[in-house]
């Protein structure tokens, strides 16, 4: 899911941190305890190994798991030098529980993951102004939402992730303890698993 903006400052230049804090690595800040999902959804993406990203978590996301953004101030920046963040909930609710997102299968995680460097890859082919105007359609247009979020997923699928984003989707729309109005949102603005194996099958062509 794409959101904007952010302008989040960074924890810091220290090269290591702590188990619980973050790795900080030339220009990728990650979570130590998901960064295994982490690199291996960026290594579908090489195109973005120079993209400076932070990855953080979030006590609470509205309506999504994960979000997408790039920082503000950047935007005003070359598109070489942007920076972008992707918040992760620290916790999703199933059954009417909280699951730390530790606990969330690892391919699923990958998945959404490489959903939100879709967002990046469509957010880096932008200039500053067009992003400025794609956050307020994202924000007050349902079809523009649509269109965003099917586009990251179609990104994802050409990058190789097919595996990864249909384990998301079979994840979500599988799992009953999901509230309904959550499923329906998935099922109303993402990619269908049959419209990802058409992807697949084109590009096999």
């Amino acid at each position: 899911m794409a959101f904007f903006f952010s302008n989040f400052n960074s924890f810091g230049n220290t090269p290591f941190m702590k188990e619980t804090d973050s790795l900080h690595y030339t220009n990728k800040i990650i979570p130590n305890s998901i960064l295994e999902e982490a690199e291996k959804a960026l290594s579908f993406y090489p195109e973005l190994k120079d993209t400076e990203i932070e990855i953080r978590f979030k006590d609470n996301i509205k309506k999504s798991f994960m979000q997408a953004q790039p920082q503000f101030t950047s935007l005003f920046k070359k598109r070489s030098n942007r920076k972008y963040y992707i918040k992760i909930g620290k916790n999703f609710v199933i059954d009417g529980e909280e699951i730390e997102v530790t606990d969330i299968p690892s391919d699923v995680l990958v998945g959404w993951i490489g959903h939100e460097l879709g967002h990046i890859i469509d957010y880096k082919n932008r200039s500053g102004f067009n992003l400025i105007t794609f956050g307020m359609s994202y924000i007050i247009s349902k079809n523009f939402l649509m269109d965003a979020e099917r586009a990251a997923d179609t990104y994802a699928v050409n990058h190789g992730m097919a595996d990864y984003i249909l384990a998301t989707k079979d994840f979500i729309l599988g799992h009953a303890g999901l509230s309904e109005e959550y499923r329906e949102r998935i099922k109303r603005l993402y990619l269908s698993p049959e419209e990802i194996l058409e992807i697949v099958e084109e590009i096999k062509e």
